[in-house]
């Protein structure tokens, strides 16, 4: 029990900005548990954005609640995945070797591929968020759901792919991580879409990005790391979105 509540603490303490005054040992135990809550911490962050757009709905705009949520989701993340997101922007846009795109990953300077590829990517975030907004505030509530599974494509992708080092955060995490940790990590995802089947659309969704992206990255990269692990959780947040958009206009609508 000790081990799952530090777990917890651990995952708010690595994926948010919420202060946890707790000092958390790290060992096997604490680490697995960790990853285990990953989803749950996606969950949890997906639920403080929903409570805002209820809180604020009738006193802001779409556009303006659309750009305070996404201001909040980059400030509550510490804007952590969005690193990630610039760092393999850059070394992808470079076109060179392999082992001189790792070198542009662990390089602290951005390039114009990174600027560039995070100007879309927040510019795109808007605005899906902004039209599911518009078409009703109750679809906000599909945060929930896509904060939840793009942390656990990421454990999913730290299981199933070797990290291309033998070093970093990423290796760190993943030479605790057992098949048991993956599926308890999935269980809270799997009972959301129970209590919310409205929302069933992602899960194929998220089949196939997480098997595109696995791919991708073994085919350009040769494993995983912190950054390209990041990046898929920002690609399956916006992964997220446009599938809701385009489901509930195009289908529901």
């Amino acid at each position: 029990m000790k081990n799952s509540l530090y777990g917890l603490c651990l995952s708010l303490q690595f994926l948010t900005r919420i202060p946890v005054p707790v000092k958390c040992p790290w060992n096997k135990g604490t680490s697995r548990w960790a990853l285990r809550c990953y989803p749950l911490t996606g969950m949890f962050l997906g639920v403080i954005l929903v409570l805002i757009v209820f809180l604020l709905q009738a006193v802001l705009p779409s556009w303006m609640l659309a750009l305070l949520i996404l201001t909040i989701w980059i400030w509550i993340t510490g804007g952590l995945h969005l690193d990630g997101w610039m760092d393999v922007a850059d070394a992808v846009g470079s076109n060179a070797t392999l082992e001189k795109k790792w070198e542009i990953m662990k390089d602290p300077r951005v390039g114009s591929f990174g600027i560039l590829s995070l100007l879309f990517l927040v510019v795109w975030k808007a605005t899906f968020i902004y039209l599911l907004l518009n078409e009703s505030y109750k679809n906000m509530m599909c945060c929930v759901i896509i904060l939840a599974c793009s942390r656990g494509i990421a454990v999913y992708l730290m299981y199933l792919f070797p990290t291309a080092q033998q070093e970093g955060l990423a290796f760190e995490w993943k030479k605790n991580l057992t098949r048991i940790d993956l599926i308890v990590a999935l269980l809270p995802i799997a009972a959301l879409f129970l209590f919310l089947p409205e929302y069933l659309i992602l899960l194929p969704s998220y089949f196939v990005f997480t098997w595109c992206y696995g791919h991708w990255m073994m085919k350009h990269f040769k494993g995983s790391n912190g950054d390209l692990l990041g990046t898929a959780i920002e690609g399956g947040e916006l992964c997220g979105l446009i599938v809701m958009w385009t489901y509930i206009s195009f289908v529901i609508g």
